[in-house]
């Protein structure tokens, strides 16, 4: 379990300083934090669970969020961006989780874009992020709540799973704290979202990202959603979408997600 008023005294000077909401059983981060978003939650505002009853994913796929196993969290963000730029959000997001489980775990992990962390060919854990605006405002989105779902104490998984999934714990052969993974995220993740408010650092997001991936260049996918197609990725273009060679010609995947073709 958290100890909440540790790790409140951990982040001070943060952001996120005197704003952490904790529910023992909640139906999601997500939810709880786009709900409070629009009732006129302040930026930084944490939302975090021991377990989620209805967790979901990119596409609206189930996020398991077993009681005690993982970490989940949702971060309320109202930073000044042009729309274009909220689409850098997950690749932050994922910068900020990579270093965080880097520091506490000592793991490596491997960007799959545009949500994924993965471990090897197993997935550790995924982002979810979502925007809107608050009652009356501009149409253009006022708040962002990013969502991260990483396996931390997890020991077996359910069958049928599209991708193999795997956990902190298992990876690393130890028992990882959930807290100090906590407070190193939401550090870290601070800290992309100056860069990402920064117009010369923020232009050095994609390329981070790449460095992070194996899955940004050169690796032969299969692209699912509503731009369905097959090819080798040719890295992010300035706003972060990936780029794929295929057989018809470079393809700018906006949306969707990708997995590996047979071949590989």
């Amino acid at each position: 379990m958290y100890d909440l008023a540790s790790l409140d005294c951990e982040l001070a000077g943060t952001i996120f300083a005197g704003k952490l909401h904790f529910s023992s059983t909640t139906g999601s981060t997500n939810s709880d934090a786009m709900a409070a978003a629009r009732e006129g939650a302040a930026h930084g505002a944490v939302f975090f669970a021991d377990e989620q009853t209805a967790g979901r994913g990119r596409g609206n796929h189930e996020w398991r969020s077993t009681a005690g196993e993982g970490l989940y969290v949702s971060v309320l963000l109202r930073p000044q961006l042009l729309p274009e730029r909220f689409a850098l959000l997950p690749l932050v997001a994922g910068l900020a989780a990579a270093d965080a489980v880097r520091g506490v775990a000592g793991l490596a992990v491997d960007l799959r874009w545009p949500n994924d962390l993965m471990i090897g060919a197993r997935k550790v854990g995924g982002i979810l992020v979502e925007a809107g605006s608050t009652a009356g405002g501009p149409s253009t989105a006022s708040f962002a709540v990013v969502g991260i779902g990483i396996n931390v104490h997890q020991r077996s998984f359910e069958p049928g799973l599209n991708t193999l999934a795997t956990s902190l714990d298992l990876e690393a052969a130890l028992t990882v704290s959930r807290q100090a993974l906590l407070a190193a995220l939401l550090k870290s993740l601070e800290r992309e979202a100056l860069a990402l408010a920064d117009l010369t650092r923020a232009q050095l997001i994609p390329a981070r990202v790449e460095r992070g991936s194996t899955w940004a260049r050169g690796r032969r996918v299969h692209v699912h959603g509503p731009q369905a197609c097959a090819g080798i990725t040719a890295g992010l273009d300035e706003n972060g979408f990936l780029q794929v060679d295929t057989a018809q010609g470079r393809v700018t995947v906006r949306t969707g997600g990708i997995r590996a073709t047979e071949m590989e």
